[in-house]
């Protein structure tokens, strides 16, 4: 798993590479200290996860992170930072990062969101978690759309009683689909796979849920961010969220 850091601190860099590469399999193959410079080597040395900080000269890390995956790159993107502020979060997100985590998480917890997000799965930290849904359940904030799909995680056969062209109720309540969704035109069973990653379920435990192997819900999952158009299971609860489909 090959990963770039970006810091413009040198020892949180040097840090960071001494802890990741403790564990097998993990290379740090490249380092920034802007995020102009992050925007040159994610293009050039094709990373796997780019861990970003934000605030940096030259260019921040929210619009490096806009910048990188606008460019179409396969690298999943963990913000790092020693700020909990929601607004670093959202933007986080809306630009198209895949993680989330404070810099003051504990050194396994490092390793398991670099893993985490080379394997596909989107990360937030647990405690900023809570906030993230409860903000998009309340406000239905507007996250960004336009990344390609990951082969992620998961998602499960579902045997619904629902029509196909079933769609959920819309951000304010009503029975209307929102056009996204109709856009999408989700499958009854892609939507219930998504209402479940919504919840937070592994894939696992869609799998154990749907009685369904851990392989089925990986390709219904994949074709479900195919069709909406997200990078990973983040941006898919956030979705959730804002078009009314999370706890229905």
């Amino acid at each position: 798993m090959r990963i770039l850091l970006v810091d413009d601190q040198p020892l949180i860099r040097v840090g960071f590479q001494t802890i990741l590469e403790t564990e097998p399999g993990l290379s740090v193959v490249g380092q920034a200290a802007t995020g102009r410079e992050a925007v040159r080597l994610a293009a050039e040395l094709d990373p796997d996860v780019i861990c970003m900080d934000v605030q940096m000269p030259d260019l921040d890390g929210l619009e490096a992170t806009r910048a990188i995956t606008a460019a179409g790159s396969r690298a999943a993107i963990l913000i790092l930072t020693t700020f909990d502020r929601d607004d670093f979060l959202f933007e986080s997100l809306q630009a198209g990062a895949s993680g989330f985590l404070l810099k003051t998480a504990e050194a396994e917890d490092l390793i398991g969101a670099v893993v985490a997000l080379a394997k596909g799965e989107g990360l937030l930290a647990p405690e900023v978690t809570r906030r993230v849904l409860e903000r998009f359940a309340r406000r239905g904030a507007p996250v960004s759309g336009e990344g390609r799909a990951r082969d992620d995680e998961n998602v499960r056969d579902v045997g619904s009683s629902r029509n196909d062209s079933a769609a959920p109720a819309g951000p304010d309540g009503s029975s209307r689909p929102s056009q996204g969704y109709a856009q999408a035109r989700l499958t009854a069973r892609e939507h219930d796979v998504l209402r479940l990653v919504a919840r937070g379920l592994s894939n696992a435990e869609i799998a154990e849920e749907l009685v369904v192997g851990e392989a089925t819900v990986k390709t219904h999952v994949s074709n479900v961010l195919m069709k909406l158009g997200l990078r990973d299971r983040v941006q898919a609860v956030v979705w959730a969220y804002e078009n009314g489909l999370a706890g229905t």
